[in-house]
């Protein structure tokens, strides 16, 4: 038996064994025990990971994928939860402890299961998955870059990401219209920022609202005073401002408001 791949999950099954190999081989497996794979589907990374000297754990939400993995992955079985990872409390399954993630995730809530991540951050030192190649490539680019944005800095403000390798839409089944991309994040050393996180969020979101313009126009929203509106980093546009600058900015706007 093998599990039809269902459109409205966004389901491509990976069919090439060398490429799951290498994407379970891209975790250190350093600062935690555990690994936890989303969207599993039929199995063929997990097959990888369970030879790994850690404790494999799987999220699916396709009752079909599930039952196979029951049925084929025996040792496996009382870690198969079936769940949505978006909704799921994983602290009911980690209960605190820290966990990496890895998967071919669905693209259609890949940069969701990445918000995800960076909330749970404190647990997560690790994070290696397959997107569609411009998400991929969209989170790990840099500043000064088109692509650059709020999930490219979000991101990079608590993990170093780095764009691994690309892999082809024939080695699916069913095969996707676009190339897809595997990326690690490592979270950084120091992981928690030096100014307020939900205003750096907030500067972040409303400056790329609004990309072409400067930030003296998308941050009008925070009332600046006119003495700050001065500074000459208002007279850049978002995607030209580091991670280390937005925070910067973050600052100046956090003394601005007292």
């Amino acid at each position: 038996m093998s599990v039809k791949a269902k459109k409205h999950l966004g389901q491509h099954f990976l069919k090439d064994e060398s490429i799951a190999k290498k994407i379970a081989d891209t975790l250190s497996l350093k600062g935690y025990d555990d690994v936890l794979e989303i969207g599993p589907g039929m199995g063929v990374l997990t097959k990888y990971l369970l030879e790994k000297n850690t404790t494999t754990h799987v999220i699916e939400i396709d009752t079909e994928s599930v039952e196979y993995l029951k049925n084929n992955y025996l040792n496996l079985s009382d870690r198969i939860y079936e769940k949505d990872f978006l909704r799921y409390d994983l602290n009911l399954v980690f209960k605190g402890q820290s966990f990496a993630i890895i998967g071919n995730f669905p693209y259609n809530i890949s940069s969701q299961i990445v918000f995800k991540t960076l909330e749970m951050r404190n647990q997560i030192p690790e994070f290696s998955g397959m997107f569609q190649k411009e998400v991929a490539k969209r989170i790990c680019s840099k500043e000064g870059s088109k692509v650059y944005g709020i999930l490219s800095v979000l991101t990079q403000a608590f993990y170093d990401a780095e764009y691994l390798f690309t892999v082809p839409p024939s080695v699916f089944n069913p095969p996707p219209k676009v190339d897809s991309g595997v990326l690690l994040l490592t979270r950084k050393e120091s992981y928690n920022l030096p100014c307020d996180e939900k205003l750096f969020f907030r500067v972040v979101k409303t400056g790329f609202q609004q990309r072409r313009k400067t930030l003296r126009n998308s941050l009008k929203v925070f009332n600046l005073s006119d003495n700050l509106k001065a500074n000459t980093i208002f007279g850049q546009r978002p995607e030209q401002l580091s991670v280390a600058q937005f925070i910067e900015l973050t600052l100046l706007i956090e003394k601005d408001e007292k």
